[in-house]
């Protein structure tokens, strides 16, 4: 098997680059189909498309709904082939970034991703995740090219919700978790090869920055400043994640959290990022390595983020719906398989609960801010 490493054409992260980078967005054509929700336009969108105008740039507005569904996308997909766009321009969070790449995928056009978060790290990927119009996780679209531009303006991220910062740290810090597992078992990364010295070390690096500057990254959005250790954290988030876990590969962490649709519950309410988080520590459980679950446990407590059922509203669940959860997240062809160890979905199951024995054991929880 090969090693493959894949990545964006151009990633451009800064102050304001939203305005002083405009060129490498108007470069994709003079046709724009612009992908955001009501929300994101008000806070963003719209001056951005005054700005195209300015430059003499023809955009057209697509309203997200809220679901990077099928149905979603082929609706978008029509609006843009009426305006006969030139590229597809995605502003928004992870879902209006996973629309945009599918949409431009149909159409076989250029993408440019504007994230207005730093809570996850879709923006560099060619890879979707798609949803049912309810909400349900239902596939990974795969698609042969990543975005022609990601563009990151770390002054809009910095007036975001400080917690959204923190989901994308918990996503990125499974990141080398799972790639190294991955790297062990000589299986798979998310484009079909094995995956490169340059992917391993990539996902080891936003691990270390996560650990050195992901508290002060979440002080400084709390007071929407651009600091040096947010800005770091950003590049981890999006960047350095994005190509870890697309070129390095994903394994225990990510085919839990998709098998948390096997049930109902409150915990569906939760950011991807913080379900992540749990199951990252599965992940750690399971491998039995103590040392590093400590580490991310008490990382996870100083951010907020959840390490027990109660945090994650799963304590109500019971046995048969633990199991249905390690049922789904062991399908064939899920990410788990790509362990170097084999884990059934009894074991799944049993690791929800053992690792907030664990923590309940021996941690005390920390203060949330």
């Amino acid at each position: 098997m090969e090693k493959i490493f894949v990545s964006p054409q151009r990633y451009i992260q800064g102050e304001n680059v939203l305005k002083k980078g405009l060129h490498y967005i108007s470069s994709l054509g003079d046709k724009l189909l612009l992908i955001t929700d009501p929300f994101v336009w008000r806070i963003a969108g719209e001056e951005l498309a005054k700005d195209l105008a300015h430059q003499g740039i023809e955009v057209t507005l697509a309203n997200f709904s809220g679901e990077s569904s099928n149905a979603e996308i082929r609706r978008i997909a029509k609006e843009a082939e009426r305006a006969e766009v030139t590229a597809v321009v995605a502003l928004g969070g992870g879902k209006v970034i996973d629309t945009g790449k599918a949409v431009a995928h149909q159409l076989k056009k250029a993408v440019a991703v504007v994230p207005t978060v730093a809570s996850t790290d879709a923006p560099t990927s060619s890879i979707s995740v798609l949803y049912s119009e309810e909400g349900k996780f239902e596939q990974y679209g795969y698609y042969p090219k990543n975005p022609e531009l990601v563009l990151v303006d770390t002054t809009l991220l910095a007036k975001a919700p400080a917690k959204l910062l923190t989901f994308g740290i918990a996503d990125g810090l499974a990141t080398y978790v799972e790639a190294r597992a991955v790297a062990k078992s000589g299986a798979q990364n998310l484009v079909g090869g094995r995956p490169t010295l340059a992917a391993l070390a990539i996902a080891e690096k936003c691990e270390a920055v996560l650990f050195a500057n992901g508290v002060a990254a979440y002080k400084a959005n709390q007071q929407q400043q651009v600091t040096a250790a947010f800005d770091q954290v950003v590049e981890a988030n999006t960047l350095l994640s994005g190509l870890g876990f697309e070129s390095g590969g994903l394994a225990a962490a990510h085919a839990i959290h998709n098998g948390l649709t096997a049930v109902t519950g409150k915990f569906h309410q939760l950011s991807h990022g913080e379900k992540i988080a749990y199951t990252t520590l599965m992940q750690l459980l399971l491998e039995q390595d103590t040392n590093e679950l400590d580490r991310y446990i008490w990382l996870y407590q100083a951010l907020g983020l959840p390490t027990k059922l109660a945090e994650m509203q799963m304590d109500s669940l019971n046995d048969q719906e633990l199991l249905a959860i390690g049922i789904q997240a062991t399908i064939p062809n899920e990410t788990i398989h790509r362990m170097p160890f084999k884990i059934t979905a009894e074991e799944v199951a049993n690791a929800f609960k053992a690792v907030d024995a664990y923590v309940t054991k021996k941690f005390s929880q920390r203060k949330k801010d």
